[in-house]
């Protein structure tokens, strides 16, 4: 197991956050001065916030006015729309190895998925380690968990909901088609989830 502690960073610090509508429910976006360093979703805004506080329990939160509303509204747009890297700067905090996984995971495609099996052995880690690394993942979207399925094609948990998982799976797969992708080949219910 890879056990390192997490990056060290000031004890107190303020972190402005603002919540927007988008096809997956409720994006709460959360940034400090460094950058993003959330992107929640969810279907109740208090719920969110909650999540906020447990992932920054020594933080000041506030809620961002208007000079907010660019960054939420392009965090939204990349929601929307995952064409590649989100265009500003992420505030990203974990250990050496959940960097190492969520780094592999922006290089996947937007329309295609991997297995937890092959990240694993491209990074020398355990399946198992992979789901961790994907789970402490508080980036939705911009850091990509969601591509990575089950090795039989199959959608295992998504801190968000495995729902919101397969919705932005198939949302992918419509928008950049990928035939040899696992997640194309499974059989999906068409339809609107329910979160």
């Amino acid at each position: 197991m890879h056990h390192e502690t997490l990056d060290q960073k000031p004890a107190i610090q303020t972190i402005a956050f603002g919540t927007g509508t988008c096809a997956l429910g409720l994006a709460l976006v959360a940034a400090t001065s460094q950058g993003i360093c959330a992107i929640l979703l969810g279907s109740n805004e208090k719920a969110l916030a909650g999540q906020l506080r447990s992932i920054f329990p020594h933080a000041i939160l506030r809620k961002a006015g208007k000079e907010f509303e660019e960054t939420l509204n392009h965090v939204v747009e990349h929601i929307e729309m995952p064409t590649g890297a989100l265009a500003l700067p992420l505030d990203v905090r974990g250990t050496a190895f959940q960097k190492r996984v969520w780094n592999a995971l922006e290089e996947i495609p937007a329309g295609q998925t991997v297995t937890y099996k092959e990240l694993a052995l491209k990074l020398g880690a355990t399946a198992q380690e992979i789901g961790e690394a994907c789970a402490a993942n508080a980036h939705a979207v911009a850091i990509p968990c969601h591509r990575v399925v089950r090795s039989d094609g199959g959608i295992a948990g998504y801190r968000w909901g495995v729902n919101r998982k397969r919705l932005l799976l198939q949302r992918e797969q419509e928008m950049f088609p990928d035939p040899q992708s696992l997640f194309a080949k499974t059989a999906l219910i068409r339809g609107q989830a329910s979160f």
